[in-house]
């Protein structure tokens, strides 16, 4: 294959902690997303030659980006450390969004790395090198936006270096309005604030909301799923970052939604639909809020992604 034969690949945006799953729950957006393009080249190692999108936020140093780490990481397992490639990598996606914009990347950089070499590994053995660019931008070792991004779907899963992946049926119709505001909530802060206590009480209701989502889920029960899609944990504590952030969530409500809750780490606040109609309805709303209150924002209304990152 000659220097200039090249490929295109796309790892989508994703939902983590999906309010009652801190860490282990997460689902892909059809959009946004980050687009790769990489090609072979002479030198060996990776080069990423143009970042668009970021606005000058993102290092090219393959080591300290997540794309440019986790393909490092397969090429050094694959034992085709010699190999040369360059990556373009294009933002479609807001950074610091909590919509998993470090995992898209990661996922990208192994995807297209795989592809190129005519997939010497099936795509769910990618997960273990895009974990690990992931951990270079949070410094968790948690796949609960790498999963979704990389396999698609909604996905239960455990920590880890090597953790257990178990897919969740989603129920025909199921949408998801999230609102992204114009403020900025990094990721690492967002985690130091969590205590490391939590309440019996709360313990058990959270257990018991994370169950009866999973059921809900599994039987197509709209009324379970909307009892049991409440954080009584994670988001009590940082709430705080996400300006307007109470009267998105009940303007989604009486929309009606399912649940709303933040999106990762935040700003974004995500919203379980039963159709594309109250999706819509419910973004519309959130939007509102933020354009009341001056701050800007972007609105993504989507159908559950069920296939993750794909070559274009």
């Amino acid at each position: 294959m000659s220097k200039q034969a090249g490929i295109k690949v796309f790892a989508p945006a994703t939902v983590g902690n999906l309010a009652v799953g801190f860490d282990i729950l997460g689902l892909a957006l059809e959009k946004p997303g980050d687009e790769l393009i990489a090609r072979f080249s002479d030198k060996p190692g990776i080069q990423i030659t143009a970042i668009t999108g970021a606005k000058g936020k993102l290092p090219k140093d393959p080591l300290r980006n997540t794309a440019g780490y986790a393909a490092l990481q397969l090429l050094k397992h694959l034992g085709e450390e010699k190999l040369g490639f360059e990556f373009e990598l294009h933002k479609k996606m807001p950074i610091g969004s909590g919509l998993g914009s470090s995992a898209a990347s990661a996922v990208a950089g192994v995807m297209a790395v795989n592809e190129l070499l005519k997939r010497p590994l099936e795509k769910k053995e990618l997960l273990p090198f895009a974990m690990q660019g992931e951990f270079l931008a949070s410094g968790g070792m948690h796949a609960d936006n790498v999963a979704p991004s990389l396999l698609g779907g909604i996905l239960l899963c455990s920590s880890g270096q090597q953790p257990d992946i178990q897919r969740l049926p989603s129920p025909r119709g199921l949408y998801v309005a999230v609102l992204y505001p114009h403020v900025e909530v990094l990721t690492k802060a967002a985690r130091k604030m969590l205590s490391d206590a939590v309440p019996l009480k709360k313990h058990i209701q959270q257990s018991a909301n994370l169950g009866g989502f999973i059921i809900g889920m599994y039987n197509s029960n709209f009324e379970l799923i909307a009892r049991s899609l409440k954080d009584v944990i994670i988001e009590p504590q940082r709430q705080s970052l996400i300006p307007e952030f109470s009267s998105a969530q009940q303007a989604a409500l009486n929309e009606g939604a399912l649940g709303c809750s933040i999106s990762g780490a935040g700003p974004s606040i995500f919203a379980l639909c039963q159709n594309s109609l109250i999706a819509e309805n419910v973004g519309m709303a959130m939007q509102r809020i933020y354009h009341d209150a001056k701050i800007e924002s972007n609105l993504y209304i989507s159908a559950i992604n069920h296939e993750g990152a794909v070559k274009l």
